[in-house]
C-alpha cells in the first residue's frame, strides 16, 4: 500500500489516499474530486480547471499523468 495526498495528485488539499495500485489511487482521487465539485469547493474547482485545460493538449496531459504514476511507483510501501 502507498499513500499520496490530493495535492500530490493535482488537487489542493491534504486528504490522504491509500491504495495498492496507481489506478486505485487515481480512482479515489477522482471520487474525492466529484465530492468537492458537488460541494462547489472553490480551491478544488480551480485545481480541476487546470487539469481540464491540460486535457485540451493530450500530449501534455499524458506526460503529467505519467509523472504522477512515476511518483506513485517511486513511493515506499507503508506497513
Amino acid at each position: 500500500m502507498k499513500q499520496m495526498t490530493c495535492q500530490q495528485l493535482g488537487g489542493c488539499c491534504d486528504v490522504v489516499f491509500t491504495a495498492s495500485t496507481f489506478d486505485e489511487m487515481a480512482s479515489m482521487a477522482q471520487m474525492h474530486a466529484m465530492q468537492m465539485f458537488q460541494a462547489q469547493d472553490e480551491p478544488h474547482l480551480k485545481a480541476m480547471l487546470k487539469i481540464q485545460e491540460m486535457m485540451l493538449s493530450p500530449g501534455r496531459f499524458q506526460q503529467w499523468f505519467a509523472e504522477k504514476k512515476a511518483q506513485f511507483d517511486a513511493l515506499s510501501d507503508i506497513d
